[in-house]
């Protein structure tokens, strides 16, 4: 077993939580590039995994899976967000949490 198998692991972990922390915001915000951002995760997350499926099944094909994992990051990271945290702790946008717009509130 190799150790790109961990690094394969980490990384398309790494996509699917950050697919659901924009899917969060979205759902906390209403805002159209994380409503973007989440719909488009899906396809990513999916990307993900299938490299990571490759990276743990295949050995011969270990690069490519690493190279799908590389690239889900590549376009999840692409897509235009806009700016909903101003001083927050790194904890907080670490979990997404933020705070709801005026219209919203009950």
């Amino acid at each position: 077993m190799s150790y790109l198998i961990y690094v394969a692991m980490f990384g398309a972990a790494a996509v699917l939580f950050l697919w659901l922390r924009d899917a969060r915001i979205y759902f906390r915000t209403g805002l159209p590039g994380y409503r973007k951002a989440a719909y488009h995760g899906v396809g990513y997350g999916a990307l993900a995994s299938l490299g990571g499926a490759f990276t743990l099944t295949m050995p011969d094909f270990e690069l490519l899976g690493l190279g799908l994992i590389l690239l889900a990051m590549y376009l999840q990271g692409r897509i235009e967000r806009e700016k909903v945290w101003g001083n927050e702790d790194t904890f907080t946008r670490f979990i997404g949490s933020v705070p709801r717009p005026k219209a919203m509130k009950k």
